[in-house]
């Protein structure tokens, strides 16, 4: 059981940062929702797995929510956003795809080398699932660093959290009080970012940051 255990974890956290590198390839916003919600999918079975090797049933709730609202309520929203809003489809970049895949696989790597000598006394299962949980975490960073779009850096951000979501469940869980407040105030973001980007939409006519960026003075 306990090498069952461990393979179907690893199989599960490895496909979240194997998708979160896939979010880094998507150069279009409705490719982008669409894996983002597999992202969360992934997550819920990573979470409910981790609910039933630990016997924690609180981290079903947790399971649950991933699935309900980022699988989702929260990628139909984005595509209503998008389709509300008439922004162009394809994803602006900072730097090309290419180099950003690269930096990414860096990414993981430097997650792998940092993470396992500081967690070596931990189980192995812990170790991996928080190494993995780390990448996830850098790899929402850097999306949110070298795309351009505002709705691309809010999916960068909830991957992000994803991978704090993970971090928190391979660690034992977290209390179900904390994690009902992370879905009410996912919640509560998701109604503020879509006012957020319908105000900009309105008096700008774009929302890439770069343009909002010379309205600013910053760029000439």
């Amino acid at each position: 059981m306990h090498g069952l255990a461990f393979d179907v974890a690893h199989l599960l956290s490895g496909s979240l940062v194997l998708i979160s590198l896939m979010l880094l390839y998507q150069d279009r916003l409705y490719s982008l929702l669409n894996i983002f919600a597999f992202h969360a999918v992934f997550l819920a079975f990573a979470v409910a797995w981790q609910a039933f090797i630990q016997g924690a049933p609180h981290l079903y709730v947790t399971a649950a929510i991933a699935l309900a609202f980022k699988g989702i309520v929260i990628p139909v929203s984005l595509h209503r956003m998008v389709q509300r809003l008439g922004i162009h489809r394809q994803i602006e970049t900072v730097v090309g795809i290419g180099p950003t895949m690269l930096f990414g696989i860096c990414l993981v790597a430097l997650s792998i080398m940092v993470m396992l000598p500081v967690t070596e006394q931990a189980d192995a299962l812990t170790q991996e699932d928080l190494a993995f949980a780390l990448s996830v975490v850098l790899l929402g960073l850097l999306m949110m660093v070298t795309r351009r779009n505002a709705v691309s850096q809010i999916v960068g951000f909830m991957s992000l959290e994803n991978g704090l979501i993970l971090a928190a469940a391979g660690a034992k869980g977290m209390p179900l009080v904390v994690e009902i407040s992370i879905a009410f105030s996912v919640l509560i973001a998701l109604i503020v970012i879509g006012i957020f980007l319908f105000r900009i939409r309105e008096r700008f006519d774009t929302v890439d940051v770069q343009v909002l960026d010379r309205f600013r003075g910053e760029q000439p």
